[in-house]
């Protein structure tokens, strides 16, 4: 045999893998090739070399307020993915794959064979090629109470959590959320619910209009909901309980929102439970900027104000895919919106708060308490790996928490999932009542850390994690302390905190 044809030999996939790994920068990861081979095609994130937020070009004149850095965010970010995809999305059509673009991180979603994986490894404008696994979240739902806890005894007009959080004290001063929005990434959401129908953005009050309003970013149904719904569907229960938290009321006996001025929004990332990068990364995209039911028209100056997140991309479960995720939560938060996400349910035990979003020092984190200020043995501590900030920010109520629960009912929940919202919630009273935090989302977190209660509010394991004890505050079990939305409001409308900390 000759060198050139032992030149010619078909090589392995993995073994093109690392050479291309090593000659070209690409990085091919061996699940992925695997699955390639196996299955005929696999579902892929493309990873684009250049993943840095964009330079801006300067503002107009006059033009120096959140929707207008906004809008310039969106624009270059869009224009990078436009002329650096390019080349790549043209491949991808000439050869017949399916494929989809995204630009609020430089990637695109592709369903590859091996041999487009053996072709792409090859190109100096690809850093990586990543599986996009589904990941089971551990939602909760309807059940049994932890150990110790308490229910609230039948149905109240107020919440529980919301009347611990002090928020009807700030309703009573006349800022009940009105003029903010909130949204919701999460398993869908049951829109018509007598607690959420009132207040959902797209509903005028005889009629309703989704576009702008809900993003479906499943692609395939299931037994509940449709591919692509064309109105918001919640195949679970769990967005419906986290969105009736943040700003739900029937007008009647059940007042079991934070902010019931507030419209609010959504978008499906998870299919029954599970959701994969590019779901998530699709939902944050479309909360940026949100479009028309068809996909088209993005406008940026819908976006909300605060997004809530009850979800974690588990690294164990095969989030794997470097920062394509962080960008994106990053790009929110440098848009002007308040990202709150949950810190997970893996306590009690101390570093426990490991997965996307909630490791980012962008998200402002969450853990859980009950109706006692005790901090829920389920509630995930800190530290986070690599982050110099305690982790969770705060914490808030989630034990028992009595919210909306599809068809029209309502159910007690716990988790860090319900405390979240209650944030917030607290998030939209404080911008509704000074509205020169919308666009502030530093500002904001300073005030709900500076505001929040520690007399009373332990943790009873009792234990030190990364150097902090239950004497320490901030300390990485409850963080700066249990939420307290009246406080916030009286540090806000004072002027303690400075607005120009997000510019």
């Amino acid at each position: 045999m000759s060198t050139t044809q032992r030149r010619l030999r078909p090589v392995p996939l993995a073994a093109l893998a690392v050479a291309c790994s090593s000659v070209f920068g690409a990085q091919v990861n061996p699940d992925l090739a695997a699955q390639a081979r196996r299955d005929g095609r696999a579902d892929a994130l493309i990873v684009l070399q250049e993943q840095a937020t964009p330079a801006l070009a300067p503002l107009p004149r006059g033009a120096a307020d959140y929707k207008a850095r906004r809008r310039a965010l969106v624009q270059a970010l869009r224009e990078r993915a436009d002329s650096q995809q390019a080349g790549l999305r043209a491949w991808l059509q000439a050869r017949g794959v399916e494929y989809q673009p995204f630009w609020i991180a430089n990637v695109i979603h592709a369903r590859l064979s091996a041999d487009d994986v053996a072709a792409l490894a090859a190109r100096p404008d690809v850093s990586r090629l990543e599986p996009n696994p589904a990941i089971p979240v551990a939602l909760p739902g309807p059940g049994s109470l932890p150990q110790g806890a308490v229910s609230p005894e039948g149905v109240e007009t107020v919440a529980w959590g919301v009347a611990k959080i002090n928020a009807p004290q700030v309703w009573a001063a006349g800022f009940n959320g009105q003029g903010v929005t909130i949204a919701g990434e999460d398993t869908g959401y049951k829109w018509d619910h007598p607690a959420l129908k009132p207040q959902y953005r797209g509903w005028d009050g005889a009629t309703a209009d989704h576009n702008y309003h809900w993003h479906d970013a499943i692609h395939s149904p299931n037994g509940s909901c449709p591919a692509n719904s064309p109105q918001p569907c919640d195949d679970h229960g769990h967005g419906t309980h986290t969105a009736g938290t943040f700003a739900g009321d029937d007008h009647d006996t059940h007042q079991v929102g934070v902010a019931p001025g507030a419209k609010w929004i959504g978008c499906r990332n998870m299919n029954a439970g599970a959701g994969t990068p590019a779901t998530y990364i699709e939902c944050m995209e479309w909360m940026l900027a949100p479009t028309n039911l068809k996909g088209k028209n993005p406008n940026p100056d819908l976006a909300p104000d605060i997004v809530s997140n009850s979800w974690g991309c588990t690294v164990g479960e095969g989030c794997t895919v470097g920062d394509e995720i962080k960008q994106a939560v990053n790009h929110l938060t440098k848009g002007g919106i308040f990202f709150v996400a949950a810190a997970a349910n893996d306590g009690p035990a101390c570093s426990t708060i490991t997965a996307p979003p909630a490791i980012y020092s962008s998200a402002f984190v969450i853990g859980a308490t009950d109706s006692a200020d005790k901090l829920a043995s389920f509630s995930s501590r800190g530290p986070v790996a690599g982050v110099s900030k305690i982790k969770p920010d705060v914490s808030a109520p989630g034990v028992a928490v009595n919210s909306a629960w599809p068809p029209a009912t309502y159910a007690n929940l716990n988790g860090t999932s319900m405390a979240t919202p209650h944030v917030a919630g607290a998030a939209a009273l404080l911008m509704s009542a000074v509205p020169e935090l919308k666009g502030r989302p530093n500002a904001v977190a300073k005030l709900l850390r500076k505001t929040a209660q520690t007399d009373g509010v332990t943790d009873p394991v009792n234990q030190t994690c990364g150097g902090t004890s239950p004497t320490d505050w901030p300390n990485n079990m409850v963080g700066h302390g249990r939420i307290d939305a009246f406080a916030a409001y009286k540090a806000a409308i004072a002027g303690m905190v400075d607005l120009t900390i997000d510019h």
